[in-house]
């Protein structure tokens, strides 16, 4: 059977003698009072309870979930076939006292799946006779609020009544004064309305006699005029069908023009399919140039590579001179490769701009065909727009015919599309070559610079042999080492704007030389500060580069002059470049270098590096 059923839970709070929770459930009938069933769960009794059914919750979060699945059977309880279900099952007859299960159920089309099932005893006499007094006690307690709330319906209803009547006498009054006054209002609109219509009808009677006498002239007029225009149309007629038979001429002609026109289209798609063969050609060959200039980037690289080389082989007398003369064999091989690599390029691009030229005139030869056949469209639009006036049987002839000139039109401007994307083409081919051309340039400028860098260092690979014969020479008199030219002027300064970083004298530091006149609005933002230090034993020690900035000339190539500033580094095993001689130095400059201790100078000015190496 099917009952719906009280659940009361409860949490009980005992302290004495030790402080307990127990969670209390009732199960009652509010149609049958004798209806009881109780529950008491303490937390040792969940705890073995959670290990035969496998609960998840905690004792503290289990009533809230108890209460959550009661709530899904409440909302389930009104389908046909509910999702929960609250099963009550007992084994025996209530009157045993036996314990009853409580099941909470969730079906499915494969199993009924059990989620909580709780084992209630009936509750006994004192238990039964205990409900029912509170039960009775609550029944009194609403029984009392009941009545209270009765007497004070009573005493409303009652002022609400007389105020309702007196409230119906006066409104009684009112209605009967506005049915007197509705009942003369609508007798004197009656009297009005009478009137109106009759003086309506005697108009409407007038005007259809005069509706009558027009309608039959109007008919007599247009019988008169139906004569006249079926003479009219029997003549044109006639004239229709002669305009017929020069039409049907000019259609026999037309159709020629058509055919003409055809054969001339497929002459074009002929020309068209080779044009774009011979674009296909130079978008190969375009592909083939850039993987040469590849290759020519990368030996560039390897040129780079060996010139590093070349300096860190300078550690050794003899050994640097030989390598350097092998580095040089070897870049005189490879720009003679590059300049045969730079000449065949330069044929095979002549060879693509006579290519682009010939296409050209090809295009050209093809607009002059376009417009010619737009011209012969013309003249056609114009013979096809004198048919518009023939009748239904070759106007519909004449539509055709318009459908097939518009296509033939359609393809014509599918055709002049085609050329302009192919025009559109041979630009991008031609920015392309440029781009190439462009690209030779650059390899060719860094060629160059390689020279020069290579030519700066044989230069400096004999000046560094001079300063060690002269380095015994001065060493003998025992005087202060130096590197000043014969000029005044001091020996080749550090250049870390183009990638080179060598020492100097120190003698340089404490001279502030002017700068050349060509060179002053050119370089006056780039100054190169050096800090130098002298040792004890009258000994120059090695200078290094502060702070540089990049030479001016070099910034619209995007590269330093010569090789990058990592492979000018400063070894260990690197020589100092010492001064001439002795005998060269003047007097002055010597006195404020002469004494036992020396100290560091102050930061000094130094010329523009364009002043020392030009190149």
């Amino acid at each position: 059977r099917r009952l719906n059923v009280r659940v009361n839970i409860e949490l009980l709070s005992i302290s004495n003698p030790v402080h307990k929770k127990d969670l209390a459930v009732r199960l009652t009938d509010d149609t049958d009072p004798f209806f009881l069933y109780n529950l008491v769960i303490s937390e040792e009794d969940f705890q073995s309870l959670k290990s035969q059914q496998g609960l998840l919750v905690d004792f503290s979060a289990f009533p809230q979930k108890f209460i959550d699945l009661l709530q899904q059977c409440i909302q389930e309880q009104n389908k046909d076939i509910p999702r929960f279900l609250l099963q009550l099952v007992s084994s025996a007859s209530v009157l045993d006292h036996t314990p009853v299960s409580l099941n909470v159920v969730e079906t499915n089309p494969f199993k009924h799946l059990t989620h909580l099932s709780l084992k209630f005893l009936p509750g006994n006499d004192a238990e039964i006779k205990k409900f029912l007094a509170s039960c009775l006690k609550c029944l009194k307690e609403d029984k009392i609020m009941l009545e209270e709330k009765l007497r004070k319906t009573e005493d409303d209803l009652t002022r609400q009544l007389s105020y309702t009547q007196q409230s119906l006498s006066e409104k009684s009054r009112e209605l009967d004064k506005l049915k007197n006054e509705w009942t003369s209002y609508t007798t004197a609109l009656t009297n009005k309305h009478t009137q109106e219509l009759t003086n309506e009808k005697e108009r409407a009677l007038q005007a259809q006699a005069q509706y009558q006498q027009q309608h039959e002239q109007q008919k007599k007029e247009l019988e008169n005029l139906h004569q006249k225009s079926i003479q009219q149309l029997q003549n044109r007629l006639a004239e229709l069908e002669v305009i017929n038979k020069d039409l049907t001429e000019r259609r026999y002609k037309g159709d020629s023009t058509v055919r003409e026109l055809k054969a001339k289209l497929s002459g074009i798609e002929d020309e068209c399919q080779r044009a774009k063969q011979e674009v296909l050609s130079l978008r190969r060959e375009n592909t083939t140039l850039d993987a040469e200039c590849h290759e020519k980037e990368k030996l560039i690289n390897q040129l780079q590579t060996r010139v590093a080389v070349l300096e860190q082989e300078i550690k050794d007398k003899d050994q640097l001179v030989i390598r350097t003369k092998e580095v040089l064999d070897a870049t005189q091989e490879q720009k003679v490769i590059l300049e045969e690599s730079t000449e065949k390029k330069q044929s095979h691009i002549e060879k693509l701009e006579t290519t682009i030229k010939s296409l050209s005139a090809e295009l050209l030869k093809a607009n002059e065909i376009i417009k010619k056949l737009q011209g012969d469209l013309k003249t056609l639009m114009s013979k096809l727009k004198l048919k518009n006036t023939v009748t239904i049987q070759q106007e519909k002839l004449l539509a055709e015919k318009e459908e097939r000139l518009q296509k033939e039109q359609r393809e014509l401007q599918e055709m002049g599309q085609s050329l302009r994307m192919k025009e559109q083409e041979v630009c991008k081919l031609q920015e392309q070559l440029e781009t190439t051309i462009q690209k030779l340039e650059e390899s060719k400028q860094l060629l160059k610079t390689n020279e020069n860098v290579i030519t700066w260092l044989n230069k400096q690979l004999n000046e560094i042999q001079m300063a060690k014969k002269l380095e015994t020479s001065a060493s003998t008199h025992g005087g202060v080492r130096t590197a000043i030219s014969p000029h005044g002027m001091p020996d080749r300064p550090s250049f870390p704007s183009s990638g080179i970083n060598h020492p100097i004298s120190p003698l340089y530091a404490f001279q502030n030389f002017p700068e050349p006149a060509h060179n002053k609005n050119v370089n006056s933002q780039c100054p190169i500060q050096f800090n130098t230090q002298l040792s004890k034993m009258n000994r120059c020690s090695d200078v290094q580069t502060v702070t540089a900035a990049s030479h001016p000339a070099n910034k619209e190539n995007g590269d330093k002059l010569g090789l990058d500033s990592k492979y000018f580094k400063k070894k260990d095993d690197s020589i100092p470049l010492r001064g001439l001689s002795q005998n060269t130095l003047n007097s002055e400059y010597l006195k404020p270098y002469l004494s036992t201790k020396a100290q560091p100078s102050p930061k000094a000015a130094a010329p523009p590096a364009s002043a020392y190496f030009p190149g």
